[in-house]
């Protein structure tokens, strides 16, 4: 028999929807590991107002926009808040299905504006020039970012010529590669799995790496990890020899910054640049949504980014009066 809901504190019926989103419906690490976080600070933020004897049905809209407003006495910005909302809604649509609680009061608080704005992408030009420096092996760094270029090459080539996630990248693991198919098994968010084609430089910049990868691990003796471990290692094969996500964003901007480009670059950076570029190039927007791996079409419309210039050729090309 189902205990009253006034009988469950709020920390564990938190518990237990994250038990279903891990379990159940596939929820990334990271998507689990934030909504842990922001929904722990809100059970204890409830605990604290309503009492620990309180029934989740007492809670109403109005403790919710409170909430939200004391995380901006905090300091936190608007998308911090988005955020944290987007966890609370989901939680309280769950308690909803599971007849928890009659209403759902997220669904009366409105999500926070935020200001529309996309890092700023770099040209193709820069991009090339970044990409061919690397290919001469000029590296200008004496530490990690510059240690093995065949691997960091390789790095910029999957996520510019493949448009993928710094996760994807990191996830990537030897058999993944189809070589015969000309591409790439990644996995992106929710545990979805998509191919990505290889591109002819990214698949030359891998060919470089992989005797220099090999050789490494042989020496670490990690031979089971030669053709069934990670694509991207790290230097000292410690642990699995995994790259780490931190790590592979320091490589990028380090390198980025040693090739004259923005300190804001990141692997993102690049991601954003391979949906902006392919469509400057003529791509279609939902070729460019099933290579990113979005759901919504509406989502590839804000990772790229339609020039001027670009507008007005595919007016000019296009429209019948404009001819």
């Amino acid at each position: 028999m189902k205990a009253a809901a006034k009988e469950i504190a709020f920390d564990s019926l938190v518990g237990q929807f994250l038990a279903v989103l891990e379990d159940q419906r596939n929820a990334s690490v990271h998507t689990v590991r934030a909504y842990r976080r922001e929904l722990a600070n809100f059970a204890a933020y409830l605990t604290e107002t309503l009492g620990q004897q309180a029934s989740i049905a007492a809670v109403e809209h109005l403790h919710i926009r409170a909430y939200l407003g004391q995380l901006y006495e905090r300091g936190l910005t608007k998308a911090s808040a988005a955020r944290a909302l987007a966890a609370i809604r989901s939680w309280f649509r769950w308690l909803a299905r599971e007849h928890r609680i009659a209403q759902n009061p997220a669904a009366l608080v409105s999500t926070p504006r935020l200001p529309q704005h996309l890092p700023r992408v770099p040209s193709m030009e820069e991009v090339n020039g970044l990409l061919n420096s690397m290919e001469s092996g000029a590296a200008t760094l004496k530490d990690e970012a510059a240690a093995w270029p065949e691997r960091d090459r390789m790095i910029f080539e999957l996520l510019y010529g493949c448009g993928i996630r710094n996760s994807e990248l990191v996830g990537i693991d030897m058999p993944d590669i189809q070589w015969k198919n000309d591409a790439i098994l990644v996995r992106g968010k929710g545990r979805k799995q998509r191919y990505v084609p290889l591109g002819d430089e990214a698949a030359l910049a891998i060919r470089a790496y992989l005797p220099l990868r090999e050789a490494r691990l042989r020496a670490a003796g990690k031979l089971t990890l030669v053709l069934d471990g990670p694509l991207v290692t790290n230097m000292r094969m410690s642990g699995n020899a995994r790259l780490t996500t931190r790590s592979v964003g320091r490589i990028v901007k380090h390198i980025a910054l040693s090739r004259g480009l923005p300190a804001d670059l990141h692997p993102h950076t690049l991601r954003h640049a391979f949906g902006t570029h392919m469509l400057e190039e003529g791509a279609d927007l939902r070729a460019i949504q099933e290579m990113l791996g979005h759901e919504r079409l509406s989502t590839t419309q804000r990772y790229t980014q339609l020039t001027t210039g670009q507008v007005q050729r595919v007016y000019d090309e296009t429209h019948p009066r404009a001819r």
